[in-house]
């Protein structure tokens, strides 16, 4: 691991693109944390329901898209975002990556006016779910219509360039935030996602004490080790680009 920056000044605001809920807290949820106690508007967009969020295949389905959102909500108030929470709505596992969605994630950063925005890194090899790949691709096209003022005009609200993009999952990162402090807050914004425990974190109805712990340390552990590239107790790791 080869981290060539880091620690990106605070910006004033701050947009974070996920594919389900939870996974901006995954993939930045410490870095939004430590940016909104220092006084950045942190907004979350997401792009799809949740809805294939369970192994139970008997599941109401209706019953966990409105779970998954109020999971979301409390996700983001754990972080201290005070930008709010969208939900775009696509089904999950359904997501395309094209111009209507590109249209809306190019909305969201019109509206929004963010300094930085975050979101899935599309080239990230190897990679099986389909809406993680789209979520980053509609990141990438949608910083680039928001910026240019003739891409989607119907819009009828002016176009912004962002100073920088970060990708979470990134293969070959190059910046690294310190995260130090700031690491209670993203477990309690994953630990919200109460319907994930089993199916993502692996934390079982069964034994949920010892797992959660598991849970954590393995969390803790993964930002110690991003941190030791970068001399410090724990960060988080994205590819940066900011020629926008």
């Amino acid at each position: 691991m080869l981290l060539t920056s880091r620690d990106l000044p605070v910006p004033e605001r701050a947009l974070a693109v996920g594919a389900h809920p939870d996974d901006i807290e995954f993939g930045a949820g410490a870095t939004l944390a430590k940016w909104a106690g220092a006084g950045c508007e942190v907004s979350l967009v997401v792009c799809t329901d949740g809805s294939k969020g369970t192994w139970d295949a008997s599941a109401d389905l209706t019953g966990l898209v409105a779970t998954r959102q109020r999971e979301q909500r409390a996700a983001a108030e754990a972080l201290g975002a005070t930008g709010g929470v969208a939900f775009l709505g696509h089904v999950d596992g359904e997501l395309a990556s094209g111009l209507a969605e590109r249209s809306q994630v190019a909305r969201c950063i019109r509206e929004l006016r963010p300094d930085v925005v975050l979101g899935h890194d599309p080239w990230r090899r190897y990679r099986l779910h389909p809406d993680h790949r789209h979520a980053g691709w509609l990141v990438l096209d949608g910083v680039v219509a928001a910026r240019d003022p003739h891409f989607f005009p119907d819009h009828g609200i002016a176009h912004h360039r962002p100073s920088a993009l970060l990708l979470f999952e990134a293969d070959e990162p190059d910046h690294g935030e310190d995260v130090t402090g700031h690491l209670d807050a993203k477990l309690a914004a994953l630990e919200a996602h109460e319907s994930q425990f089993e199916s993502t974190m692996g934390i079982s109805a069964a034994d949920p004490g010892v797992e959660r712990d598991r849970f954590r340390r393995r969390v803790r552990d993964r930002a110690a080790e991003v941190g030791r590239a970068i001399g410090v107790a724990a960060a988080e790791h994205f590819k940066l680009i900011d020629d926008l």
